[in-house]
């Protein structure tokens, strides 16, 4: 589509907004006219942009703001980023489009807790990371920073007994307004976590039960948050590098990847080719690795160990190659800005070759150890439906968004690295079951093992880093870059004003939204399979933590 006609478009329903265009139409929008831009570009037939990628909080200095990023399923995922501002920071108030998109549920919550921007009409906007009564909000440039504000409580001390300079009134744990109720007092409540492997990672889900059957679920994140995206903004863009690989720790090599891109495109550096076909074996690598891990978890939590014992086998042989490679096995450390920190080892390509048959025959053993067991497909079968258009808007992208047939792969819709000089293609199921995300994944084992194949066979010589500056600056502007994680669509906003350390950086977490749509497509199922449901989702906490 013409960037014309979405132009024409937001202009018919905002004539005085600002508009620029560069690879993407950039619309700056009045606060009170956002909704309606906002129900245009979603519902409009000619437009439909039904994909909130990202929504990120901003502090512009005398306002707060909020950046989305949108794309159009049936338009080539064409791009439309949308900026507004609040009128005033003293009580900075937007309209909610959770009802419009249901991924900005959590997305708003997120900026409410970093920014403190209340969104009108949020079905239940509260912290998401933070403690209820935590003062201030750590991502505002004017945070105060006195450890004092926020004291650690001590053991067997309540909230109510520590000094505090501000105390909140903790209504329904403090949602704003407190009109707000997620439970009533009728309800049968259990609780999951923190501190239970059900859940996959250090996270707490409250379930409302009618007998043993799932009524609804609310997610409780933050028992792992380190402040990641404020510590990038005193960091260089080297040093952020190693924080990327604690991100979502099984697809870091990725997650690096994906900074070391944005930080390149913003300051024009050409890559060698070599360098970018290192990166792509690299991550793809990774993605085996993670999937191996996935799926030896999600039959580990069905009952079968075997199953865990087999795929935490082969996967070490890939935690092999990249201690040899770069010297760490789960976080390999191996791509800087430019390229990667040094060359390939002599062993690299014999190993990958060795590799790739052992793993096709290994496949057909967990087939038939598991896929095909009776038992374990009478588990997966017709249970854990997210449909098509419940993934869109819930933006439930990676394996579990294909399976429930939405092509959403970032290697094929904006290809990088390497991706546009081999041929492969996504793996895609259409049912949406809890099997669809289970056997996707053991799809894409295989296709990666093609793709692999292809990269060390067309691997070219040459420089594998272009030389950079001792010290990074990216001109003043805004960057976007995405990649193609283990778990979906990962995404990185760089906001720079000209310095050695950038203004603000924002990482889209895929495995938010994945939790995000646990309560739908789990609802009606019973409290046995929520375990079972939560694993084929497959995501790891620390990457919603941040």
């Amino acid at each position: 589509m013409d960037n014309s006609i979405i132009k024409k478009k937001i202009l018919s329903v905002v004539p005085d907004a600002i508009i620029e265009e560069t690879q993407f139409i950039t619309a700056t929008i009045p606060s009170d006219k956002l909704r309606e831009v906002a129900l245009c570009l979603k519902n409009d037939k000619e437009l439909q942009f039904d994909y909130l990628q990202d929504l990120i909080g901003m502090d512009w200095g005398e306002t707060l703001g909020v950046i989305y990023n949108l794309f159009s399923t049936s338009n080539n995922q064409q791009q439309v980023v949308l900026k507004t501002s609040t009128t005033n920071k003293e009580n900075p108030e937007l309209h909610t489009v959770s009802d419009i998109w249901n991924s900005a549920t959590l997305y708003e919550r997120e900026v409410y807790d970093f920014f403190g921007i209340k969104f009108i009409n949020h079905p239940g906007l509260r912290r998401l990371f933070l403690r209820a009564d935590w003062n201030g909000y750590p991502l505002r440039k004017d945070y105060d920073t006195d450890a004092k504000k926020n004291p650690i409580p001590k053991r067997n001390q309540t909230i109510e007994d520590m000094e505090t300079t501000e105390t909140l009134t903790l209504t329904n744990e403090g949602v704003v307004g407190g009109s707000f109720q997620l439970f009533d007092d009728k309800e049968y409540i259990v609780n999951m976590g923190p501190q239970h492997p059900a859940t996959h990672g250090v996270l707490h889900l409250r379930v409302s039960l009618e007998g043993e059957t799932v009524k609804k679920i609310d997610p409780n994140f933050g028992y792992i948050h380190r402040g990641i995206e404020k510590m990038c903004e005193g960091y260089t863009y080297p040093q952020i590098l190693h924080l990327t690989d604690r991100l979502d720790y099984l697809s870091g090599t990725i997650n690096r990847h994906a900074v070391c891109l944005c930080v390149e495109k913003a300051i024009g550096l050409e890559v060698p080719e070599r360098a970018h076909y290192i990166r792509t074996i690299l991550d793809e690598l990774t993605r085996i690795a993670s999937h191996l891990l996935g799926w030896g978890c999600m039959c580990m939590d069905m009952g079968s160990i075997t199953a865990f014992v087999y795929g935490m086998r082969d996967r070490e042989k890939i935690m092999d190659i990249f201690e040899e490679s770069g010297g760490g096995r789960l976080m390999c450390n191996y791509s800087v800005i430019g390229g990667v920190s040094h060359d390939i080892h002599p062993n690299f390509i014999q190993r990958i070759r060795d590799f790739i048959p052992y793993m096709r025959k290994m496949l057909k053993e967990y087939h038939i150890l598991f896929t095909e067991n009776p038992i374990a497909r009478g588990r997966m079968n017709d249970i854990g439906y997210l449909t098509t258009e419940q993934a869109i808007s819930y933006g439930v992208t990676g394996p579990s968004g294909r399976a429930s047939g939405w092509m959403n792969d970032v290697r094929k819709l904006a290809p990088y690295a390497a991706y546009d000089k081999i041929k492969f293609e996504p793996m895609m199921r259409t049912e949406g079951g809890t099997f669809e995300r289970y056997i996707v994944r053991l799809d894409e084992v295989e296709e990666s093992l093609k793709m692999l194949e292809q990269l060390i066979d067309k691997m070219p010589e040459g420089e594998y880093c272009a030389k950079t500056k001792a010290i990074i600056k990216i001109p003043e502007g805004e960057y976007f870059q995405r990649v193609e994680n283990a778990r979906g669509d990962f995404g990185v906003y760089i906001s720079s004003k000209g310095d050695k350390n950038p203004y603000r950086v924002k990482f889209r977490s895929p495995c938010m939204t994945l939790v995000s749509a646990l309560s739908p497509i789990t609802c009606g199922e019973k409290i046995a399979d929520l375990v079972m449901i939560g694993a084929s989702l497959d995501y790891v906490i620390p990457c919603i933590d941040r």
